[in-house]
């Protein structure tokens, strides 16, 4: 009997990835399983405002579109599609499916996982002992309240494979960690159980390798000119055996480049404690890993190794802290940046005149051009540019403050320096600062709940 493999591919590194992705993994099949993450920190909160203005919304729009466009391929090839775009409203996100499978006439089975929005209870959270202490300071979230944004819990896998084994066809999730959504399908098909520490850590390493799609093959990559044909460059598949090893490829006729330099490269991407990355389902030891280049464009990993995980999971509150804004000009001719950082201290010295001040820490002057995004590692231009942008950002909990730069900006223009342009744009104005609150929580006050449309005919 031939050994049965499990093919997940990634087509959706963030909200805001290529649409080209799930087109590529979906037409013509070949995959068994279809994942999107379309979550970060920042856009819970973003969606948690989208919905205090409108009930229906707060979740990622595109994922509905693109399903217009790929369903048909993938019911067709009886490809499973489980995504995190549900964000801060899994059931409207469902509904908005539901509406386009139905004008596709098709047959489909969709589910939600929900559970991990705890804002509306965080006050009887925190009355109740849970302090949800900030990770990184240690402060108590009493304190901020009154400036949360949003509050999601990072679920595991194991609500997204009842779903599967429930029937769902697409999986519509909230905040989960963005490896469950690759570990998942490999609990349904393997019948890998929470004590299977080995196996699911190999899971959670695969869902790490796929999570930022092509920046496993051969995007971001810093050998960019060994990568071929980057404009057609394939999403990456992982295709699993039972025993947790499983092989990183791409589709043949794509773009881009899988070996075991790529994917390292993506392996360390936002990479802590290597010997202890922490899931709600495993801990998993990245120490552990083995990579062989199997063939073109193959890399086989085994011997990864788990062991038991936390008891908490892991909360992602967003607060607000303030606002912001970056003043931009384009300075050039001779003395460019001498010029640029020029003005920019005039506009900070004609604001004080003025009785707005900033502290030092907030406010900045980089000079783009000058080398400021590698200050000490990349060595200083020996010939000046003749042309660079002027930017300055400042930060304020006082909006009016921050929204003077951006008025006084334009004057720069016939009281500066010579050489400065770039105001077509018009007055910045001040953009909130979404501040983020790490915190932990007790597993056994969070309940993951799973909803099916059993049998849906949509």
């Amino acid at each position: 009997m031939d050994e049965k493999i499990v093919r997940v591919g990634n087509g959706q590194g963030f909200w805001g990835d290529s649409s080209r992705g799930p087109r590529q993994l979906v037409t013509g099949g070949g995959i068994d399983y279809l994942t999107l993450d379309f979550l970060a920190e920042v856009t819970m909160s973003i969606m948690q405002k989208l919905r205090s203005r409108n009930p229906e919304a707060g979740y990622a729009t595109d994922f509905v579109s693109q399903l217009e466009s790929i369903l048909p391929d993938a019911v067709d090839h009886g490809v499973k599609i489980i995504a995190n775009a549900g964000g801060v409203n899994p059931s409207a996100c469902a509904a908005a499916v539901q509406r386009v499978v139905d004008k596709l006439g098709l047959k489909v089975t969709i589910a939600t996982v929900t559970g991990d929005d705890i804002m509306a209870g965080l006050s009887d959270l925190i009355a109740a002992g849970h302090p949800l202490a900030n990770l990184d300071t240690g402060a108590p979230l009493a304190d901020r309240l009154g400036d949360v944004q949003s509050a999601n819990v990072y679920l595991g896998a194991f609500p997204i494979a009842e779903a599967l084994a429930r029937g769902a066809d697409i999986v519509i999730t909230g905040r989960v960690t963005d490896p469950s959504l690759t570990v998942a399908p490999l609990i349904h098909e393997f019948g890998w159980t929470p004590t299977d520490y080995h196996r699911l850590a190999a899971g959670t390493v695969a869902g790490h390798i796929l999570e930022c799609g092509t920046q496993c093959t051969g995007g971001n990559y810093d050998r960019w000119r060994d990568v071929p044909d980057l404009a057609n460059i394939g999403y990456p598949i992982a295709e699993f055996s039972s025993d947790g090893t499983f092989v990183i490829t791409k589709k043949d006729g794509t773009g881009g480049l899988v070996t075991t330099d790529t994917v390292t490269a993506q392996l360390l991407y936002e990479l802590g404690d290597a010997q202890r990355y922490l899931t709600p389902d495993v801990t998993a030891d990245f120490t552990s890993i083995h990579l062989e280049q199997a063939g073109p464009d193959r890399v086989r990993v085994t011997g990864v190794t788990g062991t038991v995980p936390t008891d908490t999971y892991k909360v992602s509150v967003s607060v607000h802290d303030g606002w912001r804004t970056t003043a931009q000009l384009t300075v050039g001719g001779p003395d460019a940046v001498e010029k640029a950082r020029l003005s920019g201290e005039i506009l900070l010295d004609r604001l004080a005149a003025d009785g707005v001040t900033f502290r030092p820490e907030d406010q900045l002057i980089e000079i783009v051009g000058s080398n400021v995004l590698y200050p000490g590692m990349i060595p200083d231009p020996v010939v000046q540019p003749s042309e660079v942008v002027l930017r300055l950002s400042v930060r304020s909990e006082d909006r009016r403050i921050v929204d003077r730069v951006g008025a006084e900006l334009a004057s720069l223009l016939t009281s500066g320096p010579p050489g400065l342009t770039g105001f077509a744009g018009g007055r910045p104005k001040a953009s909130e600062i979404v501040g983020f609150w790490p915190a932990l929580l007790d597993k056994t006050v969070v309940t993951a709940t799973v909803s099916v449309q059993e049998g849906a005919t949509v």
